[in-house]
């Protein structure tokens, strides 16, 4: 007999290959997927933006696409659009808000009269700060020049602060961009709301304090920043900066080489700025083993709620982590010593800026992919995050949350599983990391695996193979899968049929491509983005229900 199926079947097709009957699209490496719709492939863009671009796809090319899908968001549904925005950067969700600050200012530029009133109404939501106000502006000058309605939700930003409140937003973000508040305020011309707003707007266009300044408290900010510019004494201005509240961007650069100094800075630190600055504080000499200011500082990375307060990414604490451990900067020659406690509770603060997950109480395989092209591009453009990096990250946090789970890793040869590009070992690396490791220790660990071609079936064919019992798979890649002999959805049903377990399958995008090995037709498999704040509750409630 003829075995036509073995060239022509549902349940067994090559990666190169549309499975029969399906919807399935090339993807970039040449093998067949699912295409994301343009709201999940908004999502995707929102929370992992696309700097670096990914090992297929330059970054040029990546940003042209996602920006086309925000443009076709916009145009299907533009207040939907908005409200997705808001939704993902009101909630901190995203590892940077340049990608929102971006698709809403296409919004208020490119939509149409309703979308521009959304767009503008949500200003205030997105651009949280004077740099996301000076993002918006130089974004938007790319799509259209100021109207009335752009000068009249700039004015409105300004104007619906409370006076102290926008001194503060004044002084510290004075210009990026080639933006100014100066700048902002010439164009949009706003009227103040009071004449407390009147001489903060005459400061930022004059450069000077005018009338009444001194004796108004809502600048009393900008009337502390000029006396310490006429300052010559450290520990006088010290004091000054810590009675003042001053933040360390008013501060003269020739003062920020002095312990105390910092001191007085770290009393009134919001949480980020107090995360970027850990080397600094270090090198200059403040942060010392059982310092006052180390316990200080540690206590805080320890507490919950003031992360959720300070919308703290995880992404934002791994970066600090990786760069703090390793004791010299990515960029520049500067190198200070690590502070154990420092390290320890920056570990502690990467699952705590995930908030409380409650359990599955599920069996779990949190399969990594470890494929050449995970190596490419960054998450959120941090400097040696890559895709491969990140994902052994974010499979700790729901390896933290669910008792029962078994990591791996994978990667394909050329011709089949037999072990990666060159040799070396098998497919599937059984990894013996654990939440309880530290954080920085287990990534090093994932970055020294030998790399090969994308098969994301392996994790199933694993499982069915060595009878590993598996409620939901989840697995982490950028879903460029081409190298196997069976689609990873086909390898999910047989294992399904194997071993009698109904197990679901969880893809947790790591790239802001348009690609899905998930099945949209098929109720257990789902595809979720990688480091958005609310990924790991998402996989939790998918796999209890």
């Amino acid at each position: 007999m003829f075995k036509f199926t073995k060239f022509f079947s549902t349940k067994t097709t090559p990666q190169s290959e549309p499975i029969p009957g399906t919807h399935q699209v090339p993807n970039s490496a040449g093998g067949h997927a699912w295409q994301l719709d343009d709201w999940a492939r908004l999502d995707r863009f929102l929370v992992l933006g696309c700097e670096g671009g990914t090992y297929y796809v330059g970054e040029r090319e990546l940003t042209i696409e996602n920006a086309k899908i925000v443009q076709r968001c916009i145009a299907a549904d533009g207040v939907r659009t908005i409200d997705r925005i808001v939704a993902i950067s009101d909630a901190g969700r995203a590892p940077k808000n340049d990608p929102a600050i971006f698709s809403l200012a296409m919004a208020a530029k490119l939509g149409d009269e309703p979308t521009r009133r959304a767009a503008y109404a949500a200003l205030p939501k997105v651009c949280r700060i004077g740099t996301h106000l000076m993002h918006f502006a130089d974004f938007a000058q790319g799509f259209g020049g100021w109207g009335r309605g752009m000068r009249k939700a700039v004015g409105a930003w300004f104007n619906g602060k409370p006076a102290a409140d926008l001194a503060f937003q004044l002084a510290k973000y004075q210009a990026r961009d080639g933006w100014s508040n100066r700048d902002l305020l010439r164009l949009a011309h706003p009227r103040a709301a009071s004449p407390s707003h009147d001489r903060l707007f005459a400061w930022a266009v004059k450069g000077e304090l005018p009338d009444g300044a001194a004796e108004d408290p809502a600048c009393a900010l900008i009337v502390a920043m000029t006396e310490l510019n006429k300052m010559d004494d450290v520990l006088k201005g010290a004091q000054l900066i810590r009675e003042r509240r001053i933040p360390r961007e008013c501060v003269p650069t020739q003062w920020l080489t002095f312990p105390d100094v910092w001191d007085a800075l770290l009393d009134s630190m919001p949480m980020t700025a107090m995360i970027r600055n850990l080397a600094t504080m270090t090198r200059v000499g403040l942060v010392t083993s059982q310092s006052a200011a180390a316990n200080k500082i540690a206590a805080q990375l320890r507490d919950p709620q003031r992360l959720a307060k300070a919308r703290v990414h995880p992404i934002g604490v791994l970066s600090a982590l990786m760069t703090y451990k390793s004791g010299r900067g990515a960029r520049g020659s500067a190198t200070w010593e690590p502070v154990a406690s420092i390290v320890d509770a920056l570990d502690a603060a990467f699952y705590a800026s995930f908030g409380v997950i409650e359990p599955a109480g599920k069996r779990m395989l949190l399969a990594l992919d470890v494929s050449g092209s995970m190596e490419s591009g960054t998450v959120a453009g941090v400097p040696n995050l890559t895709p491969r990096v990140a994902s052994a990250a974010m499979a700790l946090v729901t390896a933290a949350t669910e008792r029962d789970h078994t990591f791996i890793a994978f990667s394909a040869a050329s011709g089949g599983h037999g072990g990666t590009w060159g040799g070396g070992v098998p497919g599937i690396t059984t990894l013996s990391i654990s939440p309880r490791q530290r954080l920085d220790d287990v990534v090093k660990t994932v970055g020294a695996l030998p790399m090969g071609g994308t098969d994301c079936a392996l994790p199933m064919i694993w499982a069915q193979k060595h009878r590993v019992d598996v409620d939901t798979f989840c697995v982490y890649t950028d879903n460029e899968t081409w190298a196997g002999s069976v689609h990873p959805a086909q390898a999910l049903r047989a294992y399904r049929d194997a071993r009698g377990i109904p197990a679901k399958l969880v893809v947790v995008g790591m790239t802001s491509n348009g690609f899905s090995i998930a099945d949209p037709n098929d109720a257990g498999m789902i595809d979720v983005v990688g480091f958005d704040t609310s990924t790991p509750p998402v996989i939790a409630d998918f796999a209890r229900a």
